[in-house]
């Protein structure tokens, strides 16, 4: 018995000794630690504004109760984030979105039948992210909601003039992701709703004062450190 557990407890020895030598070739730092809890998400998004309507409030206008309709075209645009997952359940996550779309208004007072401002939307979030322990059917789901501001931008050629607009934005995401290839990378698929009142560009003739949705279904991958 002996002569048979002498030469396996020198082949643990010696897998244990070269384990330890090679951790103290290459020691995860506390800086390695943090950065392996960030990660870079670059998605694609589908923008689908909800319509509204609702009559002109704006103290001073000539034509105040006049209904006023806002249909936002639909569009394709981009979304970065950047997540840190502190431990399973605890992240927080930021989030940058672009797009481009026209905001067509209706009925608008004194003016014409209808207007279009051609805007560039920004989206600057912060939020919670809930993030299971242990994947489903290999599939890591999360959930994230959280608030910030939206910039509206209207262009030089189709923004009519009008001045940027800043519109205090909520939020809230669920979706699905899963490594590939490596634990640095993987695909991410999400559904997300950004809520925000709807823009007026600071025109009397267009407050309606009308909250309205943004839904976003995203498709995209991301790079982990």
């Amino acid at each position: 018995m002996i002569r048979k557990v002498l030469p396996l407890a020198a082949i643990l020895a010696l897998t244990f000794s070269a384990a330890a030598s090679h951790a103290q070739e290459n020691p995860v730092t506390a800086l390695d630690k943090q950065l392996s809890r960030i990660d870079l998400g670059v998605s694609g998004v589908g923008v689908f504004n909800r319509n509204t309507s609702g009559a002109v409030v704006a103290t001073g206008s000539e034509n105040t109760g006049q209904v006023v309709g806002n249909e936002p075209s639909n569009t394709l645009g981009a979304l970065v984030t950047i997540r840190y997952v502190a431990k399973p359940l605890v992240g927080l996550e930021f989030n940058y979105g672009f797009a481009r779309y026209t905001d067509n208004y209706s009925n608008v007072p004194g003016i014409a039948p209808s207007i279009g401002v051609q805007t560039r939307v920004n989206e600057y979030t912060v939020g919670y992210l809930f993030t299971p322990a242990h994947p489903i059917f290999g599939y890591q789901p999360f959930v994230s909601a959280g608030a910030g501001s939206t910039a509206f931008k209207p262009t030089a050629g189709g923004g009519l003039g009008f001045p940027e607009q800043a519109r205090a934005t909520y939020y809230y995401s669920a979706g699905l992701q899963r490594e590939y290839f490596s634990e640095h990378f993987g695909f991410r698929a999400s559904f997300r709703q950004v809520f925000y009142l709807a823009p007026d560009f600071g025109q009397n003739f267009l407050t309606i004062k009308q909250h309205t949705i943004t839904s976003e279904p995203t498709l995209g991958f991301y790079l982990k450190f």
